[in-house]
C-alpha cells in the first residue's frame, strides 16, 4: 500500500512560517501543492495502483484528482483516513457542497457534517489507525491501494512525520505503529 500526504495547502504555508493556526477552514491546495501532486503522480507511475482511497478534506480531494487522473482510476471517499481535528483547517466542507464541487464522486455515505467536532485524542487516533490497519490487511488488494491522507493519520499508522506529498510504502500486516518507510518526498519548488 502507498500512503501519500496531500499537497501543500493554504494552511500549510502560514503555519509553516508562523507555527500558528491561521484559521483557514478546509483549505485548498496552493499552486505549489498542485505541482507537488503532479510530481507525486509521476513518481507513482511505476506502482501498480488499482484502488485509491481519499480523505474528504478539499486538500486531499484536489491531490487525489491529480494523482487519480494519471492512473485513470476513480477514487473512493473515506472519512476514516481524515485528519484528527487539531486545527481550524480540520473543519470540513459539508457533504452537499463537496457533491456540488465534485459531482462525479460519491459522498452519499457521509453525514452532512462528517468531520470530528472535537480534537481527537492520541488514544482515539491510535484506535482509528489500528482499525484501518486491520481492515486493510484483511483485503486482498492492499498492495495495489493508494491512500491520500494527512500528516496525523500517517504518523498514527507508521510513526513517520512527513511533509506535503511525501510517499510512504506501508504494509498493514506489520506491527502497529510501523510497517512503513518513506520512499519519496517532492522536490518541486
Amino acid at each position: 500500500m502507498i500512503l501519500v500526504r496531500h499537497g501543500q495547502s493554504e494552511f500549510n504555508v502560514v503555519y509553516g512560517e508562523t507555527r500558528r493556526d491561521p484559521g483557514i477552514r478546509d483549505p485548498i491546495l496552493t499552486a505549489l501543492g498542485h505541482r507537488q501532486a503532479a510530481s507525486t503522480a509521476t513518481f507513482l507511475a511505476e506502482f501498480p495502483i488499482k484502488r485509491i482511497i481519499c480523505s474528504p478534506y478539499r486538500r486531499a480531494l484536489q491531490t487525489a484528482e491529480i494523482v487519480a487522473a494519471a492512473f485513470g482510476v476513480t477514487f473512493e471517499i473515506n472519512p476514516g483516513v481524515g485528519e484528527r481535528a487539531a486545527f481550524i483547517c480540520d473543519i470540513g466542507t459539508t457533504r452537499s457542497e463537496l457533491q456540488q464541487t465534485w459531482p462525479h464522486l460519491r459522498f452519499d455515505h457521509l453525514n452532512e457534517e462528517w468531520w470530528p467536532t472535537l480534537e481527537e485524542s492520541e488514544h482515539s487516533l491510535d484506535q482509528r489507525c489500528q482499525s484501518f490497519r486491520i481492515q486493510m490487511s484483511a483485503t486482498g488488494d492492499w498492495a495495489n491501494t493508494l491512500v491520500i491522507t494527512h500528516w496525523g493519520f500517517i504518523r498514527g499508522l507508521t510513526g513517520h512525520r512527513v511533509g506535503n506529498c511525501a510517499v510512504v510504502r506501508f504494509d498493514p500486516s506489520q506491527a502497529h505503529p510501523g510497517g512503513g518507510h518513506v520512499v519519496s518526498t517532492p522536490d518541486v519548488c
